[in-house]
């Protein structure tokens, strides 16, 4: 007797049809500098901040509240920057910046590294032009003060097809 074919989580769930509106990377940063996080991404690549939910448990100890979640808006997607406590169950500690690349495209790729540079970030390695630079004419990365590396890339070339030929 043969099986029916069985996808993506099995056939009792083949009748549930669920979508996503969008995909917002959260960016935790250690408490308390989210704020700083987002005057950074401002003042490096441009995001305007949209939106901010503070913690509401820690506003009256504070000067600055604990930023639950600052909606930020860059290069057409959303992202979130948030403070990461200690207690926070949502994510583990230690987990701030580790194997985590962000990608922004730009024509103005050494101009964009010399403006985060600027607001704070280091620059990581100089910039690859060529075969070397993945996807674009070429790329260069910055880490920023809170840990994440983000790749500045030219919209040059296709990347190459990664399912075998026929």
């Amino acid at each position: 007797m043969a099986q029916p074919e069985v996808q993506n989580g099995g056939a009792e769930k083949a009748a549930t049809v669920v979508s996503f509106s969008a995909v917002k990377p959260q960016i935790l940063v250690e408490a308390p500098k989210a704020n700083d996080a987002v005057q950074f991404y401002k003042a490096a690549f441009g995001a305007e901040e949209v939106g901010r939910t503070t913690h509401p448990k820690r506003k009256a100890e504070q000067e600055l509240p604990l930023i639950l979640s600052a909606e930020l808006k860059l290069a057409g997607v959303t992202i979130l920057v948030s403070d990461l406590l200690a207690d926070d169950s949502a994510a583990p500690a230690k987990s701030v910046g580790n194997g985590v690349v962000l990608c922004l495209e730009t024509e103005e790729v050494e101009a964009a590294i010399n403006k985060a540079v600027g607001a704070g970030a280091v620059a990581e390695g100089e910039i690859v032009s060529g075969e070397g630079a993945c996807c674009g004419e070429s790329v260069g990365k910055v880490k920023d003060p809170f840990g994440f590396v983000w790749a500045i890339c030219s919209p040059g070339k296709k990347c190459a097809n990664t399912e075998a030929e026929a």
